[in-house]
């Protein structure tokens, strides 16, 4: 007589690893604390730029979307740190060592934290910036920056601010993997990813410029725009460079966590 074989109850599961990661992302004190500030300056700086704008200004030829959304280059940097944090962050308090020991293949660590991060992060800044528009307007009907959600380009705009402001944060997360350091990688991402272009176009050639175009913090910026941007890369492929980059950020920390002990 043969007996049924009964599943573990503690098996590792793809699902399970999320949870425990979307677990520890939400009762970690620091993701409120990065996530929290970024929400109010989204909110705070589009209420006091709609507030305070007068038609025929200096800002009348700004993109509305682009307007409102202001606050969102601040907020970048808070969850470009709670990106950090989410991987260098257990580097830095050990507690990685009980995440890998618990899911020895390792990789599904790293790939439930970016999950877990993405998803997370443009659920609130697409909520905040769909609040903040909406708020916004309330000052602007009556302005020569008038505009409704459902404008060409609007929503898809505050959709793609959402998104560049993530795959930001996501590139963030990829380097904090890679260099196992909260100082270290937010000096990698300051210097290689917001710094390091501003330098670069100061070299007189076309492909220069062209090049950088394609570059983190220029590919998100053109996502939040409703209207084309002049000299700058168009939505599509802006954002699948910013994916690009993400992705060969990401392979690399895992390359590097396959081999490194923890």
């Amino acid at each position: 007589m043969t007996t049924a074989a009964v599943p573990h109850p503690y098996r590792i599961t793809p699902l399970r690893v999320l949870h425990s990661e979307w677990h520890k992302l939400r009762t970690v004190r620091s993701s409120w604390i990065t996530l929290g500030p970024a929400v109010v300056l989204v909110l705070g700086v589009g209420i006091a730029m709609g507030a305070t704008y007068s038609s025929g200004g200096g800002d009348s030829d700004v993109d509305t979307v682009v307007l409102v959304l202001y606050g969102s280059l601040l907020a970048s940097l808070c969850t470009v740190v709670l990106g950090i944090l989410v991987t260098a962050g257990e580097y830095s308090t050990g507690l990685i060592r009980a995440s890998l020991t618990a899911v020895p293949r390792r990789l599904p660590v790293l790939w439930a934290k970016a999950a877990v991060f993405s998803a997370t992060v443009f659920t609130v800044m697409f909520a905040t910036g769909l609040l903040t528009f909406t708020a916004a307007q309330f000052f602007l009907h009556d302005t020569d920056q008038a505009a409704s959600l459902t404008d060409p380009g609007v929503l898809r705009a505050v959709a793609g601010n959402a998104a560049g402001v993530t795959l930001l944060g996501l590139i963030a997360l990829g380097l904090g993997a890679l260099l196992r350091s909260v100082p270290g990688a937010i000096g990698a991402f300051v210097g290689g990813v917001m710094i390091l272009p501003e330098v670069i176009t100061m070299l007189p050639y076309d492909v220069v410029e062209t090049a950088v175009r394609y570059f983190p913090t220029q590919a998100a910026g053109v996502l939040g725009s409703a209207t084309p941007l002049p000299h700058a890369a168009a939505p599509g492929p802006a954002l699948l460079a910013l994916l690009l980059w993400a992705s060969a950020t990401l392979v690399a920390a895992a390359v590097l966590l396959r081999r490194r002990d923890a």
